[in-house]
């Protein structure tokens, strides 16, 4: 039996590095209608669209009720262009679980990847908690954060452009 496109592009796209994932996705509501466009927006306007995606799809469950709240929860399979793009999902969707499910075997990253995930990933940390910090100080202790934030940014990408005129030289 012969391949579907689909799964012709899958494997294509995990040779090169691409990950297959199922994400696990759960929301409550107090009006059942709202539940499901809700999640529908999830997957078409919001995932769909994220950097490095491929494709993805849904399958969302009929809303239960529980104690004046209706329940749902919708499993997206994800196919992204390499493993960066899936973390930044989890950490920008917080999915209530993420299975992988290709490759198989191993994911494996050069060190230049790994370094430029890890400084993508502390900057996502650090605009979260500049964000969560704003919302609790007072204006003059947002000033000294702000501006050592921005210090951090960029002597992070100083050293990076460093790195990176290191290796070319090589």
């Amino acid at each position: 039996m012969g391949k579907s496109e689909l799964d012709r592009v899958t494997d294509e796209k995990v040779a090169k590095g691409g990950v297959l994932a199922k994400l696990y996705f759960d929301m409550q509501h107090k009006e059942k209608d709202k539940l499901q466009p809700l999640l529908v927006d999830l997957i078409n306007q919001r995932l769909l669209k994220e950097q490095g995606v491929v494709y993805c799809y849904g399958m969302i469950d009929e809303p239960l009720e529980k104690d004046g709240l209706f329940i749902t929860s919708a499993i997206v399979t994800v196919l992204t262009e390499n493993f960066f793009s899936l973390a930044n999902i989890a950490f920008n969707y917080s999915p209530a679980g993420v299975e992988i499910l290709k490759p198989m075997k191993e994911i494996v990253m050069r060190p230049h990847e790994l370094q430029k995930y890890l400084m993508d990933l502390s900057s996502m940390s650090l605009n979260y908690s500049k964000y969560i910090l704003e919302k609790v100080m007072k204006p003059e202790d947002i000033q000294k954060i702000s501006t050592e934030i921005e210090n951090r940014i960029e002597l992070g990408k100083k050293m990076m452009e460093k790195k990176d005129n290191t290796e070319q030289a090589q």
